[in-house]
């Protein structure tokens, strides 16, 4: 008799990551491929994946029971609606509805973020943590708010840490907004504000090793994104007081370069509130993928 495993898709603004999740939650055949134009054209995408993975859980002896799919922007998981994805050109695009009629599958639908919280939750740095904070950092910032074993999802307006003000009348943000931390501190601001200074465009990873070089441009850079993380983290403190807070996405591969200073810089600015433990997911860029599969089992496996 056949195991059972489900399908994962993350859709990023670039790339699709999907794989077959078995029941232990690993990803098995994993494959990437870059995303489509169009909700609709990503909808067949989804659909020709779970075909492909099918077919490969099908050779191995698995039966896939149930489809998760997890988008970035403003998702109400609940109406399986996205509201908003500035990086997809989306809006109010009913995504869980376009690939259920593309499927034979369940569809278990989600938040990138959220479901990479999730994933960390069980998976990975976020284990026996109870209530956390998840954050990742990359192209924008966004969190996920864990209690419970779930993240809260706010009709698909929670966790959007990246919007909090750091630094008030500061640099324009994409969602309208001046001075947001994902105007201080994604790879993609961090990148801009050097080019902005030293005149050369590099990536934000260049960025950290130039910092640690004793670049000056760099230093004053890379410093000016840790103290807005900093500060927007301690508005979350102030209002949530999680224990932990699990720091993902591309610029958590600076390690001890990002977590240390962060740490410090918390350090000093709180007073009363909580310290929570600051570290570094585990799972890297797999931790979307991974959650959607684990929204697909609950899916089946309530």
């Amino acid at each position: 008799m056949a195991s059972e495993c489900v399908l994962a898709v993350d859709v990023g603004g670039t790339s699709v990551k999907a794989a077959v999740v078995d029941a232990r939650g690993a990803a098995i055949a994993p494959v990437t491929v870059p995303t489509s134009s169009g909700a609709d054209a990503v909808a067949d995408q989804v659909a020709a994946l779970a075909d492909e993975l099918t077919a490969v859980a099908n050779g191995r002896g698995l039966t896939p029971v149930a489809l998760g799919v997890v988008v970035p922007g403003l998702v109400d998981e609940d109406t399986g609606t996205v509201l908003l994805a500035g990086n997809l050109g989306w809006r109010d695009v009913p995504m869980r509805a376009l690939v259920e009629k593309r499927v034979s599958l369940p569809v278990a639908f989600g938040h990138d973020v959220r479901a990479g919280g999730l994933a960390e939750a069980v998976l990975g740095a976020g284990r026996d943590a109870g209530d956390h904070l998840f954050v990742a950092i990359g192209t924008g910032v966004a969190g996920a708010v864990m209690l419970e074993g779930a993240a809260y999802s706010g009709g698909g307006y929670a966790g959007e840490i990246g919007h909090i003000v750091v630094e008030p009348d500061g640099d324009a943000c994409a969602c309208g907004g001046r001075g947001c931390l994902e105007a201080v501190t994604s790879a993609r601001a961090i990148a801009r504000r050097y080019a902005s200074r030293a005149g050369e465009e590099v990536s934000a990873a260049e960025v950290a090793s130039r910092a640690v070089a004793g670049d000056v441009d760099a230093v004053a850079v890379w410093d000016a994104a840790v103290a807005g993380l900093a500060e927007a983290l301690r508005v979350c403190l102030c209002v949530l007081a999680p224990e932990l807070v699990v720091v993902g996405g591309g610029l958590a591969a600076a390690g001890e370069q990002l977590l240390g200073p962060l740490r410090a810089r918390m350090a000093e600015r709180l007073t009363f509130q909580r310290v929570p433990r600051v570290v570094p997911a585990e799972l890297g860029e797999r931790a979307g993928c991974l959650g959607a599969g684990l929204l697909a089992w609950r899916e089946v496996r309530p």
